[in-house]
């Protein structure tokens, strides 16, 4: 065949493409209401009991619900739950659940929480999320294997009754029921597939989606589950999750219409956001704080508070939120944000908060000279990080503020999955992350350093006295109280500079304007069963 007739068609086809106008993205069947949802990064698993990411939470938490779900303004309201009852002494929580099925049709009952709550216990799920589920009773004892799983305290009144007996009082627990970790997961399912049940084909939710394919690299697909209790009230037929880790890329796909919504931008960029695409922008104080943690098992250096309190110290944070990123983001001298509910108004801060910068490099040189550094013999440090352009900023003024008090300082980047891995086995020296609120209250930042936290605590920060003040908060029923000893814990670890608390994170959004029913919020959940796209004018 000659050679003009095998490419011929192959120029019609540019060429057709080349006429086309409109964005790239999927087709979108007719009659049904789609979203192209940009998600920051690919999840690691769809497990709710082994996820460690928000960015898994936002496909995670559309697939699934909890006995509380997230409110289109954040706040718990009742989901697999219809209500519940509190016992006077605040211990023993009753949960009625509605008349819920699993995506697959099969009902969910009180005994699928209870199998899961034991799940997310045993030491072969590997949760890093453990931790929250030792405020049931026998918790902490069940997950060290000193008590067996049927001590924990959940059990099954019948098929739709579940009672949850707490170790002390926890009037926040409707927030916390709002966390992956306490989603169940389909009992029937795992004990047949394994770790296999996440897989597309065999994974089966509880909430408004379900689970239709995923493309590494590419896309998640969702579509409406039928069997959820709601359905009629959800508008989203379908719903595809793509990984955009480079935020300059994600923007220019917003703004050709080929994604909807991306969790993120460029804070700098804010300003010409603004100005070519007025409306897309959604900025929110959030309950967020960005920070550096220390290894202090791996580098001996971190074990010293004068190394630790130096590098605090020595941090511009006002260069940082007001020159580099410019979003709205505020310096931060504590580690629970301002805004958090059950704390106290004005909260401890560092010891050199109230200093200068120029004093404060003052009293980094010190420090450091104390702890036997100097130029003859500088600090070396590695700083290792996600990819994020906002990162990139952020630890390059880091490395040039540790240089100007004579720290040699080298920056490593890798995906965000693999720097998180890499903290979670301690493969970093010093790791820049940010923690948000899994629930709206300050122990929710506070247990992180607590000793047993495992995983998260990626400093290892260690004080029996902190653990103890923890203990005596969760003993306290009075609020006002209970925030005055969180207080002082957390007073405890900023004096001890068990970490560097850099600012207070602003909720970063870009949605098309014809997305409905996205509400900004302090806690930045934005479950899609709340949303809807107009139909174009």
């Amino acid at each position: 065949m000659p050679l003009l007739r095998l490419i011929a068609p192959l120029i019609a086809a540019l060429a057709l493409a080349a006429c086309q106008d409109g964005p790239s993205r999927p087709p979108c069947a007719a009659g049904k209401v789609c979203l192209e949802f940009g998600n920051n990064t690919e999840p690691a698993t769809l497990d709710p009991q082994q996820s460690n990411l928000i960015d898994e939470f936002q496909v995670i938490g559309d697939l699934n619900v909890g006995l509380t779900t997230d409110a289109p303004d954040g706040t718990p309201i009742p989901a697999l739950a219809e209500r519940w009852e509190t016992s006077v002494d605040g211990l023993t929580w009753t949960f009625h659940l509605r008349e819920a099925r699993w995506s697959d049709g099969v009902p969910i009952t009180a005994e699928d929480f209870v199998y899961s709550y034991r799940r997310i216990l045993k030491p072969e799920t590997a949760s890093i999320y453990a931790y929250l589920v030792f405020l049931l009773k026998n918790g902490a004892a069940v997950n060290a294997g000193e008590a067996p799983p049927e001590a924990l305290g959940a059990r099954a009144l019948g098929p739709r009754t579940l009672e949850l007996t707490l170790e002390n009082p926890a009037p926040y627990l409707p927030e916390l029921l709002k966390h992956l970790s306490f989603f169940p997961v389909p009992r029937h399912v795992v004990e047949r597939l394994g770790d296999q049940w996440v897989r597309p084909g065999n994974y089966v939710s509880s909430g408004p989606y379900q689970l239709v394919s995923w493309r590494l690299g590419e896309y998640i697909e969702v579509e409406k589950n039928p069997y959820f209790w709601d359905a009629g009230e959800v508008c989203l037929d379908t719903i595809r999750y793509y990984p955009t880790p480079d935020t300059v890329t994600a923007e220019r796909r917003i703004a050709a219409g080929e994604l909807d919504v991306n969790t993120g931008f460029q804070s700098n960029r804010l300003s010409k956001i603004n100005e070519t695409m007025p409306g897309y922008a959604r900025t929110h104080i959030s309950l967020a704080t960005s920070y550096l943690s220390f290894n202090t098992r791996g580098v001996a250096a971190f074990r010293d508070p004068r190394v630790r309190k130096a590098l605090s110290a020595a941090v511009d944070r006002p260069f940082i939120t007001d020159r580099l990123l410019r979003a709205g983001q505020v310096p931060a001298y504590a580690f629970v944000p301002p805004g958090t509910a059950n704390y106290v108004e004005n909260g401890p801060r560092t010891s050199f908060a109230d200093l200068s910068f120029e004093d404060r490099q003052v009293l980094a040189r010190d420090l450091l000279a104390q702890a036997g550094y100097g130029p003859g013999r500088p600090l070396e440090v590695e700083i290792k990080t996600g990819n994020t352009p906002d990162t990139s900023l952020l630890i390059q003024a880091i490395q040039a503020d540790w240089e100007a008090v004579g720290v040699r300082t080298r920056l490593v980047q890798n995906e965000g999955q693999i720097a998180f891995a890499a903290y979670r086995m301690r493969d970093f020296q010093v790791g820049a992350m940010s923690w948000y609120a899994d629930y709206n209250d300050p122990l929710t930042f506070l247990e992180l350093l607590h000793s047993q936290t495992g995983a998260q605590n990626y400093g290892d920060y260690a004080n029996p006295a902190y653990d103890a003040l923890l203990a005596q908060a969760a003993a306290e029923p009075e609020v006002e109280a209970r925030a005055a000893i969180l207080a002082r814990a957390e007073a405890l670890m900023l004096q001890e500079d068990a970490l560097i608390p850099l600012f207070f994170v602003v909720n970063k959004a870009l949605v098309n304007p014809k997305v409905t029913g996205w509400v900004d919020n302090i806690a930045n959940f934005h479950r899609s069963r709340w949303l809807c796209v107009a139909a174009p004018q």
